[in-house]
């Protein structure tokens, strides 16, 4: 699986997709929370808290994420690599976790210059420093369980086709389903809103954003995890008989 792994990482690198997912992601980020007047602009919050980057991360994340997985399974079915790749000394959930594990750390290195935000923050806070720290370490690792979670997906619709248009557009849904789909059904049913709005992510990851880590919500990102990756095994195991 190591090899996989490494291999899913030089190809992200060794091609543009790798520099250009950083880069977007970094961009978007920095306009809407730097230089576009709007709700999202740290400088006109009047609050010295990472709030709007945690609440427009993981909207922009809901399409970046299908954008760097939909190729995992799909471009290997076009190309006629997957039969070759199933045939190697690999478990099929060693080969799922390699691609989901490859695609996770792309993300995650895209993150990591975030961090920056935060000291940049704490310098701007009055008196300077003053910033929850418990708040923000809480979303970053709620914000790091819904990588895990869109990626999961990500990596599973690409095994239903070899189109990676079709792939990325069915990431994308299922990702905005899960994310925001419960919320909305929850408006909609008043009478059952707390039932359906935990089935949900966006109501997992604010519980994170607290800066409380509760086994629940930990529980639930990783069972949605579990559950896509055990549906690409599934899809997987198809192809091999």
């Amino acid at each position: 699986m190591k090899a996989l792994l490494l291999r899913e990482i030089k190809s992200f690198f060794g091609s543009p997709i790798g520099y250009l997912v950083i880069a977007i992601f970094l961009i978007i980020n920095g306009l809407f929370l730097w230089v576009f007047e709007g709700d999202y602009n740290i400088l006109n919050s009047g609050f010295a808290d990472m709030t709007p980057f945690f609440t427009l991360a993981p909207w922009i994340l809901i399409f970046l994420i299908p954008a760097v997985t939909m190729r995992s399974f799909s471009d290997e079915r076009k190309q006629g690599t997957l039969e070759l790749l199933l045939t190697k000394p690999l478990s099929i959930w060693q080969i799922a976790n390699g691609k989901f594990l490859g695609a996770v750390l792309l993300i995650i290195i895209a993150i990591i210059p975030t961090f920056i935000y935060v000291e940049v923050i704490s310098n701007l806070g009055m008196p300077e420093g003053n910033i929850d720290m418990g708040s923000t370490i809480g979303s970053y690792f709620g914000l790091l369980f819904l990588i895990g979670a869109y990626t999961a997906i990500g990596i599973f619709t690409s095994t239903l086709s070899d189109n990676q248009i079709v792939a990325f557009i069915l990431a994308v849904f299922l990702c905005f389903f899960f994310y925001f789909g419960f919320e909305g059904f929850a408006t909609i049913i008043p009478s059952f809103s707390s039932f359906i709005s935990v089935l949900g992510m966006q109501n997992h990851f604010k519980s994170m954003s607290r800066g409380v880590i509760d086994t629940r919500d930990i529980i639930y990102f990783v069972s949605v995890v579990v559950a896509f990756l055990s549906f690409t095994v599934y899809q997987l195991k198809s192809f091999k008989l």
